[in-house]
């Protein structure tokens, strides 16, 4: 699986799909009070998703639990670590 890597002026993040041919980018845009996630193929943008703050914290809350259950599932219910 390949890393996270940062973009340049550190307000997106690429995330590369585990099959290798596209992949998800995630934009801060402060001036607009809005996070832009993308779908990239082959070096071009085929989508975006604008959400405002409270709509990105939503996607990120479902992720949180989503990664929690999956560590509860394959590593056992061990205390997360603060």
């Amino acid at each position: 699986m390949e890393s996270v890597s940062a973009l340049p002026l550190g307000r997106s993040v690429a995330l590369p799909d585990v099959r290798g041919d596209r992949a998800l980018q995630v934009t801060w845009h402060d001036d607009r009070g809005v996070v832009v996630v993308s779908l990239w193929r082959d070096g071009r943008c085929a989508g975006t998703v604008r959400l405002d703050p409270a709509e990105a914290a939503a996607m990120i809350a479902a992720l949180a639990e989503g990664l929690d259950r999956h560590e509860r599932a394959h590593h056992g219910s061990r205390p997360r670590s603060a």
